[in-house]
Order: C-alpha cells, then structure tokens, then sequence
C-alpha cells in the first residue's frame, strides 16, 4: 500500500498594511538619509539661495550662450547687437535731436544725450522683455527638470548685460566724437567716466528685480506679454530718453515724481558720468536713489517671484 503524503498548501503571504509599511517616522527617516526632497513644493527663502548659488555656473553659461544665439542665423552675426541700437539712435538724433529740436532747451550736446539714453533705455526694455518670456518660453524645460526657476529671468537678464558690454564701448565712442561737432558741445575724458560701471551695474540689479515681476505676471496672466511693449514707449517718453527731465520738472507740481522715477535716476547717473551737461552733473542724492531703487525692486522682485515657484508650468 502507497503512502500517500498531502500535497501542503502554500500559505499566501499577507503584505502588512500600508500604514505601518509607510508610517510617518519610516518616511521621516528615509527622506532624511537620502536627502529626498519634495517636487513641485516651494522651498524655502534659504534654501532657494543655496539652489541657485550652486547653479551660477548654469547662469552664466545659458545667459553667454542666449547672447550669442540670438543673432546667429544671419549675415553680420553678432555684429548686429551694435547696429541695432546704432540705427535706433541715429533715428531718434535725426527726428527729435534735429527736425522737432525737442532736446535743444537746457542740453548742450544733443546727440550724446540722446545716443546715451537709447541705449540705456534699449538694455532696460530688453532686459524686461526677457524677464516676461523666460518662463513662457521655456515651458517644456520648466515642466521636465527640478531647478529654481529663478534661473530663467537671471540669465535672460545677464544675457543682455553681455551684449550691453562692447554696446557700451560704441556708446562712449559716439558721445566722445560727437563732441567734434561745431552744433554739439564738447565730451572730455575725465575721471568720472569711472562712476559708468557702478551706474551700469545698479541698472543692472534694478532691471533683474523688475524681470522677476514680469515674469511672474506674465505666467499668471499671459495677455500681459501684449501689453508691455505700449507700456515701455511710455515709460520710454516719460524717462527722458529723448529730452531733458528739467523742462517736465520746471513746468509742472508733479514734475519730481518723473525725476527721481527708477529709469530717470539711472539715465541720469550714467549721463553724468559722461557727458559735460549743465543739468546733469554729479549728484549724490540721484546715487541714493539708485542704490534704494536698485535694492527695493530686486529684493521685492525676487519675493514675489518665489512666491510663486511651484505654479509656474502648473498654470
């Protein structure tokens, strides 16, 4: 007779329950040893510094290569980044400077004036503009990697710092030959024109602050990107690019609030830097007023900017 022995049964094993398997202390313990962190949370204020400290190498190589891509694909290149602004100016020179004489009253070198503030402006309204399409523009790199957002405003911005650079070079050259003109007053060389960088500079942080804004605009409201341009001509009329800020201030109770407005400061610091005009001498209350403008807009920018860190490509 056979013995049969009975076939044993394999017991299932019963997972534990999901409470105990991922219990907030096991969790805890798991994001702290593997330095896990969560995805599409704000991070904090210090943590958010850290992160984009740790990525300036990033910055600074997207912001060269942004510069140096924009004109690639035509004939003169790169060469096209001093031409632009020199065609911008010259027509500015040719209509406001000579035909309406708008910058005559008060201005002894019409064409420096007005040369200096084209293209100061110019760096300032495209240094907006990449604020406003930094994220819209980039979405698919926004929604696929984990990095500060910041990076995108910073970097559109430091791309037209690059291209402001030999800009710079041309704008001085202009101012400084235009002084050998019988219709313009004399430039001269002088220590002064040292104060350039550090008004450049402050223009520089102060129009950061203001990217940081409009792209948080303009990725909360996108119809926002239609408007901007109307606003910058303006803001553009009421700077004093193509005319003196004393004929405004002189004629009107309200004149100051034009005068000590951000872009007016800043245009007015560098022309004081460089030209030899009456009206626009050294100041250090204008220098307050662009270190204060310069702190309060990229201190503010970058706040609500960050504030919004976790929606952006969300929306």
């Amino acid at each position: 007779m056979t013995n049969v022995e009975p076939e044993l049964e394999a017991t299932p094993t019963v997972p534990p329950p999901l409470e105990r398997t991922f219990a907030p202390a096991a969790v805890e313990t798991a994001v702290r040893d593997n330095g896990l962190e969560a995805i599409g949370v704000r991070p904090r204020l210090g943590a958010y510094f850290r992160e984009l400290w740790e990525r300036r190498s990033f910055i600074r190589v997207m912001a060269v290569s942004k510069a140096y891509s924009e004109n690639q694909g035509t004939y003169l290149g790169q060469v096209w980044t001093l031409i632009s602004p020199i065609i911008n100016a010259s027509v500015y020179v040719l209509i406001f400077g000579f035909l309406l004489q708008i910058g005559r009253q008060g201005i002894e070198n019409t064409i420096a004036f007005i040369v200096v503030g084209v293209f100061m402006f110019r760096f300032f309204e495209r240094s907006v503009m990449a604020g406003a399409h930094s994220l819209n523009k980039n979405l698919n790199l926004v929604r696929s990697v984990q990095f500060p957002r910041a990076v995108l405003p910073i970097a559109g911005v430091l791309a037209e710092l690059t291209v402001l650079g030999p800009a710079l070079v041309v704008m001085c050259v202009i101012s400084y030959l235009s002084g050998f003109l019988p219709i313009a007053g004399k430039v001269t060389i002088d220590w002064y024109w040292l104060l350039l960088f550090p008004a450049v500079i402050l223009m520089w942080i102060f129009s950061t602050g203001c990217a940081f804004m409009v792209a948080r605009w303009v990725a909360m409201t996108p119809d926002l990107d239609n408007l901007l341009p109307h606003f910058m001509r303006i803001l553009m009329y009421a700077s004093g690019v193509i005319f003196s800020m004393e004929r405004v201030v002189g004629v009107f109770s309200w004149g100051w609030i034009l005068e000590y407005q951000p872009v007016a400061v800043y245009l007015y610091l560098v022309r004081s830097s460089l030209l030899n005009e009456p009206a626009y001498t050294p100041d250090a209350t204008m220098w307050l007023f662009g270190v204060i403008w310069a702190v309060l807009f990229s201190v503010i920018g970058f706040l609500v900017f960050w504030s919004g860190e976790e929606r952006y490509g969300r929306d």
